[in-house]
Parts: C-alpha cells; sequence; structure tokens
C-alpha cells in the first residue's frame, strides 16, 4: 500500500499523550476528521493508529491517539511521520498536483523537446525546486515558480518548462 505523509509528530503537550503535530498539507481542516494515521519513521515502518480526539490551534494539530497515555509514551513517537493511504487523499482541484504527481513528469522545453525528467521535489525556504534529470545524467534544479513553470499535466505525464536551457 502507498502512504503518504501528511505530518510530523513534533512533541508531547501535557501529561495525557497529546501530540503537537506539524501538517504537511494544503488540507490542515482534514485532522479534525481523520480517525486513524500510520505513524512511523518511514512508510514502510509506519503503524496505524486510531485518533481519540483532534483539534487546531495556531497552524499546528494537536492529537490524542489510541493506546498513548502518557507523556512518556507521547515522547516516543516524537520525530515520527503521519501517513494516509491513496484513497484518503483529497481531490485536487484544477491546477495543483500532489508532490508525488509530479515526480516522473517530462520536461519539455521552449521548442518541445523532451528536456528530462523530474526526478524528485526539493523543499526550500523560498519555494519548492523541481530536480530534473537529463539524458546525461545531470541533474538540474529549476524554481517551481510561475516565471519558469508554463503548464503542468499529471494526465499527459509533462511539464513545460520554457527556459530550460537557462538552467544549463
Amino acid at each position: 500500500m502507498d502512504l503518504y505523509k501528511t505530518g510530523i509528530v513534533l512533541k508531547p503537550k501535557g501529561l495525557k499523550g497529546e501530540v503537537k503535530v506539524m501538517p504537511v498539507t494544503d488540507y490542515p481542516e482534514r485532522f479534525l476528521s481523520r480517525k486513524a494515521y500510520y505513524v512511523g519513521k518511514t512508510d514502510g515502518d509506519a503503524v496505524l493508529r486510531s485518533v481519540v480526539r483532534a483539534s487546531l490551534a495556531k497552524g499546528f494539530a494537536w492529537l490524542f491517539f489510541e493506546g498513548i497515555e502518557s507523556r512518556e509514551e507521547a515522547e516516543a513517537i516524537c520525530g515520527m511521520n503521519l501517513y494516509i493511504g491513496e484513497k484518503e487523499l483529497q481531490t485536487m482541484p484544477d491546477g495543483r498536483a500532489y508532490l508525488h504527481e509530479l515526480t516522473g513528469l517530462r520536461v519539455i522545453d521552449g521548442s518541445g523537446a523532451e528536456a528530462g525528467v523530474v526526478t524528485d521535489v526539493l523543499s526550500m525556504p523560498a519555494h519548492e525546486v523541481y530536480e530534473v534529470t537529463i539524458s546525461d545524467g545531470r541533474i538540474v534544479l529549476i524554481p517551481a515558480i510561475e516565471e519558469f513553470i508554463e503548464a503542468i499535466d499529471t494526465r499527459r505525464g509533462m511539464m513545460v518548462v520554457p527556459r530550460f536551457e537557462e538552467f544549463l
């Protein structure tokens, strides 16, 4: 089963097992309705945990998980990630895509030729950056901003970067 990261457990709050979570999503309100998360350092070691209670405040989610009832038990999951399954993903509106949908897109340059393939999306302080691997194996980094990206079409599996040669 493919799992997708939606939050990071930061620290415990209080003595009864509540944890502070940094949402890694454009839809933090979903923390209020979701009943379970896979919790683990990686998606490969994550285990399903039921949510007992959830709230949102100041940009963070605050969660109580079933079976975590003390500060010490809450501390044991700090630094772990929260994952959801693909069927839990919210449908994206037109013009938006999940990060995992961008990996593997063919990059088309200004002449219409295939310039490379998106191999990763890196999170930088100002904005994301697309890592593109070109045919000779070199890596090219393209800022994920409208000035450089003309179009992204996940259905056709392509990203149009008219000024691609500027990054070589």
